[in-house]
């Protein structure tokens, strides 16, 4: 099945059983805004409870901080915000569609990517265990042309990045002969620089009202707490502030679903340290986020490091941590060595001192920073993507989410076999015993089989069956996701059954 069509069946799925849904959507939506259903919100908290918990509770010198949405708007000239926040965008006349020229490149690389692994592909079919996979790229002359076209392209790209050449990057999507998706034309205008935060005013009056804006990021509000954060909670250096919050972007080129959007979530932290070790704490983060990501179980070989082709103005060192999305390799989540200019710039804008004395060198300093920053609506679909599975059974295809039993939306789904003979009391009486520690749902409509599909469906990792016998025996039968094997167990087992697989202190031994 093509990758497209995949993705399309994702989105579908979503909606289908309570995941996301198009924001406002009786009223024909709004661009590139979602709302998380009764499913959705579940995973989205799980997910979210999985990241904070692994900052804050397993790291004794992190803490957790919820600043506002509104600041104050010196803030966002002191980040370089107002200046420095754009994406150079580029018009195809015929279509009357915007695009990021960046992504347009980046696409056409991942295109030559596409080729050289194709090849690799059928080469490694046609001489099965004796297909030395590194000889054959060296050697292939079909390879080796399309590697030579993905490294030129990447040396001019980085180079027109790195200089801000807008007129290069135009250049670039000519000599490239890259077509709009829609138009399939080469009619381009010039490329251009878009800033994408959104302002609004504050104020009872018009009149005395005041620009500002809404955050497109969480940092800042740790920024500019850092000092209140140090004392208050006594804290030395190295140790790290955590923050889960909202954050807002006028993306032009919203797309791909969720994984790009104008309101969205972010799980940021910021490690402050020694100037000088920064770069030690960023290959140890580094280390620690992606075995964070892997500990789930999609398959080490989905994910990869992206070394950032432009820096961004704060950073001296940058990566992302990369999953293999139905369209391709996309960030998740980036790491980056912030420097110390996000503290200078505020003390500078402030006029106020925010340094930190450190009592074993006997000096104050501005202390560096690496941050980790992960946007919970990617990981979201990160997750759904790698989760969703469509096996064929023996009379029928059975689709399925096979997510993180951790992460499930919904544990435990009782059944009762039959609508009478006191089974729906039985299976409410195990729910009642159960719900306090599981999100557990109760599901008597249709047959046994299709209610276990549609419980697939959803992604619940445990169905229990009452049955005639479970009123004589107390025992049950539980059926598992994946492997749809069932067994009979006592009643008073489902509680230790079920937790040792959904609990996070087990994902948490993987870290």
């Amino acid at each position: 099945m093509a990758q497209e069509d995949i993705f399309k069946k994702l989105v579908a799925h979503c909606k289908e059983y309570g995941y996301v849904f198009q924001s406002s959507e009786i009223y024909d939506g709004l661009g590139a805004v979602y709302d998380y259903g009764q499913m959705g919100v579940e995973l989205k908290n799980n997910i979210k409870k999985y990241w904070w918990d692994s900052m804050v509770l397993l790291h004794e010198n992190v803490v957790g901080l919820d600043s506002a949405i509104f600041m104050h708007p010196t803030i966002w000239k002191a980040s370089g915000h107002v200046d420095a926040f754009n994406d150079p965008l580029i018009d195809n006349k015929d279509s009357k569609k915007r695009y990021r020229a960046d992504v347009l490149i980046e696409d056409q690389l991942a295109k030559y990517e596409e080729k050289m692994n194709k090849e690799v592909a059928k080469a490694a079919k046609r001489f099965g265990d004796a297909f030395d996979e590194k000889q054959f790229r060296e050697t292939n002359p079909r390879v080796l042309a399309n590697q030579e076209k993905w490294n030129t392209l990447h040396t001019r790209f980085s180079d027109a990045l790195n200089d801000n050449n807008l007129a290069g990057l135009k250049q670039i999507i000519e000599d490239e002969g890259i077509v709009c998706p829609i138009s399939g034309s080469r009619n381009w205008t010039d490329v251009r620089q878009f800033n994408l935060m959104f302002a609004t005013e504050m104020g009872s009056t018009a009149e005395g009202a005041s620009k500002i804006f809404l955050r497109p990021e969480t940092a800042q509000g740790i920024f500019v707490n850092y000092l209140n954060v140090q004392k208050t909670g006594r804290m030395k250096i190295p140790f790290g502030i955590a923050q889960i919050g909202k954050a807002f972007r006028n993306e032009i080129v919203a797309r791909q679903f969720i994984f790009r959007m104008r309101e969205f979530e972010q799980m940021e932290m910021q490690f402050f340290v020694r100037p000088g070790s920064e770069l030690d704490w960023f290959e140890k983060w580094k280390e620690t986020r992606m075995k964070w990501h892997r500990a789930l179980g999609f398959g080490d070989e989905n994910y990869r490091f992206h070394e950032h082709e432009k820096l961004a103005h704060y950073a001296n060192a940058a990566v992302d941590v990369e999953y293999k999305f139905p369209f391709g390799f996309k960030e998740v989540e980036g790491i980056h060595s912030r420097t110390d200019f996000d503290l200078s710039q505020h003390e500078e804008y402030s006029g106020k001192k925010i340094r930190y004395y450190d009592p074993e060198l006997g000096e104050s300093y501005v202390p560096y920073v690496v941050e980790t920053s992960i946007g919970v609506d990617r990981m979201f679909l990160q997750v759904i993507s790698a989760s969703y599975c469509e096996e064929q059974l023996e009379k029928d295809t059975r689709v399925v989410l096979k997510l993180p039993p951790v992460l499930a939306p919904v544990k435990l789904a009782v059944m009762p076999l039959v609508k009478k003979d006191g089974l729906p009391e039985k299976a409410r009486e195990i729910i009642d015993e159960l719900k306090f520690d599981f999100n557990c749902q109760y599901d008597e409509k249709d047959s046994i089989g299709k209610r276990y599909r549609r419980q697939d469906a959803i992604g619940t990792p445990f169905c229990v069956t009452v049955d005639h016998q479970s009123a004589e025996d107390n025992t049950v039968t539980i059926r598992y996701r994946d492997t749809m094997e069932q067994e009979r167990v006592a009643i008073a087992d489902l509680g230790k059954i079920i937790g040792e697989q959904v609990s996070y202190k087990t994902l948490f031994g993987k870290l």
